[in-house]
């Protein structure tokens, strides 16, 4: 019997492409994290800025509010810091700067909240955790993680490569302090871990005075202690003959310490999916069933800041259209310029569909309007001082409400729906 597999393959349903499953795009196999390090003493983990953030009130999770079933709450920043609900200021300086990035990204600040992590969730060495959710068609999405991580991560690199990674704070003046002192056996852990000598030594050496004391309470009452050597990934046996820790007093002019962490870690895949999501919303066209897209893109974020064009097919509107066009590119503002001749209505909507925030309209040789996409209000401004306008929104210096206030109402424009479709 001979098959014809080209025959078959024809009645075949056939398609190449991505497959998803139920968590859509944001539980993938791998995806880019954004973090910062913030090193800070652990005796004093207060912040210099915190009093920028303070007054800020947001939707937050405390652990209790979990644990007793009840819903987030808005809270004040600087009140949750101080009755312990978060650790302490830097951690909350972090949590207030993560609130203002994701805003001022275009995230809604009622789908936004910052949740405590559980008592189960939380790493053993870790102070507090709290993780900055975002609500889309996904449910509550865990987009920004903010944790103080303690000392727990140079006290493991410090084990693992040998060196020693601390701080120093120093004294004006010499301090008389009671310090322990950890003194190894070279002899008798050589003779006990012989080739793991050297590891085990840097391990003891490594430890915290909290370690060292309850070391020290083992030995005294029972002749030797358990010891996790993390560099060996095992635990020994430590007796009295192979380490002395004693206190002992002198003059110290710093204070050497291993610094704690705090560390906020952005997934940026996950955080630009919410914002499309919260961005996007549907207005009126010019028909009863018609639904015009558009992506409310704040114009920090916008990919295309502005588009030019001129109102009709004109010769010397499309001159005028140009020159602006090289204005905002010498002032570094990306755009696109249209002088198809399509309607201007059309053009508006093209352009809301993609989430270009401003809309330059040629529509004489001395003025032109600016259109802001949400409102679809429009500014009269001179043709000099259309880079400097867009400039100063595009940065933050101004708003659209400031630009408002300075220019004109466009009264004499054409209605976007009205508008021709082309004038020779």
């Amino acid at each position: 019997m001979v098959i014809s597999f080209r025959l078959l393959l024809l009645r075949l349903a056939k398609h190449l492409g991505m497959r998803y499953l139920q968590d859509g795009l944001l539980r993938v196999r791998e995806f880019t994290l954004a973090e910062i390090e913030h090193f800070v003493d652990p005796e004093d983990k207060s912040h210099p800025k915190f009093s920028d953030v303070a007054d800020l009130k947001f939707l937050m999770f405390p652990r209790e509010e979990q644990l007793t079933g009840k819903s987030s709450t808005t809270l004040r920043l600087g009140d949750a810091v101080a009755n312990g609900t978060i650790n302490n200021e830097t951690l909350g300086y972090f949590i207030g700067r993560v609130y203002l990035f994701l805003t001022r990204l275009g995230i809604e600040k009622d789908r936004l909240r910052f949740r405590q992590h559980l008592p189960n969730e939380m790493a053993h060495y870790a102070a507090d955790c709290w993780d900055a959710e975002i609500e889309c068609s996904y449910g509550w999405i865990e987009c920004v993680g903010i944790a103080d991580r303690s000392a727990y991560d140079l006290k493991a690199h410090t084990e693992k490569s040998g060196a020693a990674l601390v701080a120093a704070e120093k004294f004006a003046e010499p301090r008389e302090v009671e310090k322990l002192l950890i003194t190894p056996s070279k002899k008798d852990l050589g003779l006990a871990f012989k080739g793991n000598q050297k590891m085990v030594l840097e391990a003891l050496e490594a430890m915290s005075e909290a370690e060292a004391l309850e070391m020290k309470s083992k030995l005294e009452s029972n002749g030797e202690a358990e010891f996790q050597v993390c560099t060996l990934n095992k635990t020994v046996t430590i007796t009295n003959k192979m380490v002395s820790i004693n206190k002992e007093k002198k003059k110290e002019h710093q204070r050497v310490f291993t610094p704690s962490v705090i560390e906020p870690s952005f997934g940026i895949g996950r955080i630009i999916y919410c914002l499309y999501e919260h961005c996007f919303y549907t207005r009126a066209g010019k028909t009863e069933d018609e639904q015009l897209n558009v992506f409310a893109f704040p114009t920090l974020v916008a990919p295309i800041k502005c588009t030019v064009f001129p109102l009709v097919k004109n010769e010397q509107f499309d001159t005028v259209a140009r020159d602006i066009s090289k204005e905002l590119t010498s002032s570094g503002i990306s755009h696109i310029i249209d002088v198809t001749g399509t309607s201007i209505g059309k053009r508006y909507a093209r352009t809301d569909e993609i989430g270009v925030p401003l809309a330059v309209t040629v529509d004489s040789t001395t003025t032109v309007t600016i259109r802001e996409r949400d409102s679809k209000a429009q500014v009269r401004v001179k043709i000099a001082e259309v880079a400097s306008i867009v400039k100063r929104l595009v940065e933050g210096q101004s708003t659209w409400g400031d630009i408002q206030r300075h220019y004109p109402d466009a009264h004499g424009s054409p209605e976007e729906e009205n508008a021709p479709e082309e004038n020779a």
